[in-house]
């Protein structure tokens, strides 16, 4: 099957506008069957500080608090933050070899992933004491849970769900737009029974349909992007987390000065 690249993709789900760089037309038609998943731009609620030195790799609400993955070998750690002060209150430190990546809760725990050691780590979610490791194969980049598995990305167009306790792989998901796969997968979150999912260096999150992978729809972060300015080019969009209490969504990225909550369109 055909894989559109980045530039390609970009174009695919965003309709172009003055401010955005041109780029090619796609070589493959997508499926004419499937129509056109929408794009919403969503509003900017409130601003928060964020750590701009945190290279973001997951992002939760979780028990009335912020937790946060941080990434990178020797700098990696797993840190419950104060929303208004984007402080880390508590803090545990990833080993130095490792790579920090993907973060969910699971009842009263947390897990986080490593990207390429294929360890799970397991922390207490209210004191982030380490509670032992898991193993799992491929790669780890983001990871959320829907309440009975642990859902992983790998930088692929697929979703591996685990059993959340052992880790063993129980079904994997492709995920489509229009009938082509969407890789680079990256940090994940559940919301409201569909998958939330950025794509590695886009603007964009897509929403996808866990039953069927088929993208749904896509938020449109551009001018949030701009916002923000970075001159990195590392510093992407990465990081979705969704307090389900009060119906509140968060977003930032690695090196982000900010972190934003944001409402979408109904």
């Amino acid at each position: 099957m055909t894989r559109w690249p980045a530039p390609v993709l970009l174009a695919l789900f965003l309709p172009l506008t003055a401010a955005a760089p041109a780029v090619p037309a796609p070589q493959a038609a997508p499926a004419a069957a499937e129509a056109r998943p929408p794009v919403v731009v969503p509003t900017v609620i409130a601003r928060f500080p964020h750590d701009r030195e945190a290279f973001t790799e997951g992002l939760i609400w979780h028990g009335g608090a912020l937790y946060e993955s941080v990434g990178l070998e020797g700098r990696s750690d797993v840190r419950r933050v104060e929303l208004a002060t984007g402080k880390a209150v508590k803090r545990a430190v990833i080993p130095p070899a490792q790579f920090g990546e993907g973060l969910a809760a699971w009842k009263d725990q947390l897990v986080s992933l490593t990207w390429h050691d294929g360890i799970a780590h397991r922390w207490a979610a209210t004191t982030l004491r380490p509670l032992g490791t898991a193993r799992y194969s491929g790669e780890g980049w983001g990871l959320t849970s829907d309440r009975t598995a642990l859902i992983r990305s790998d930088g692929s167009a697929t979703l591996t769900f685990h059993d959340p306790v052992t880790l063993a792989v129980r079904r994997t998901l492709k995920v489509t737009y229009m009938g082509q796969p969407v890789d680079q997968l990256n940090e994940l979150e559940w919301v409201e029974g569909a998958i939330l999912a950025n794509v590695w260096h886009q603007p964009m999150v897509v929403r996808i349909d866990p039953a069927s992978g088929r993208v749904t729809e896509v938020i449109d972060l551009r001018a949030i992007v701009a916002e923000v300015g970075a001159r990195d080019p590392e510093a992407v969009a990465n990081g979705i987390a969704w307090d389900a209490a009060k119906r509140r969504l968060f977003v930032t990225g690695k090196r982000w000065p900010t972190l934003f909550e944001i409402r979408l369109p109904r």
